[in-house]
């Protein structure tokens, strides 16, 4: 498996992924929006024979904590038959490894706790933030020691909003 910098031939690709893993377009037409309106920080593909998941970070804006430069992980698929063998988590890991690279503080993640918290995504540390997704399910990471400063309102991309 090898995982790569999702490219603009890649879209039927992303598109597969999620309609396998959902069972509908919703999650890539975000991806699709979150790059035309420029907010997508990073987008990731893993590729066994052929394309088999898909992740993407989107812009935080941290209103009261402005110098925190903020991320958000969402969407992150795998087609159902190649679950349950890492693949989600590698490209978690991988995407984490690069934005903390590009100087990233914190990452923030709507999802299973469980899942989730394998990577060192916490409740606790998401709870000083205002987000419209307030709630045990919203977790953050502190990706330097500056996250961990991260509080106050946020704003996603204007992408998350237009979600039906």
């Amino acid at each position: 498996m090898g995982i790569r910098v999702e490219e603009a031939a890649d879209w039927s690709a992303v598109n597969a992924v999620y309609e396998a893993a959902f069972g509908q377009l919703i999650e890539a037409d975000l991806v699709r929006r979150l790059h035309h309106d420029g907010d997508l920080i990073l987008s990731l593909m893993a590729y066994a024979d052929k394309p088999v998941g898909h992740i993407a970070f989107s812009h935080l804006a941290l209103h009261e904590t402005p110098s925190v430069k903020g991320c958000v992980l969402a969407p992150l698929a795998v087609t159902p038959e190649f679950q349950q063998q890492g693949i989600g988590s590698t490209l978690v890991r991988k995407g984490l490894e690069r934005l903390t690279a590009a100087g990233y503080d914190l990452a923030v993640v709507l999802g299973d706790p469980n899942y989730y918290s394998r990577f060192g995504f916490t409740p606790q540390l998401a709870r000083p933030l205002k987000t419209p997704y307030d709630g045990p399910y919203l977790q953050a990471l502190a990706l330097s020691e500056k996250g961990k400063e991260a509080h106050g309102p946020v704003s996603y991309a204007r992408a998350f909003a237009e979600l039906k």
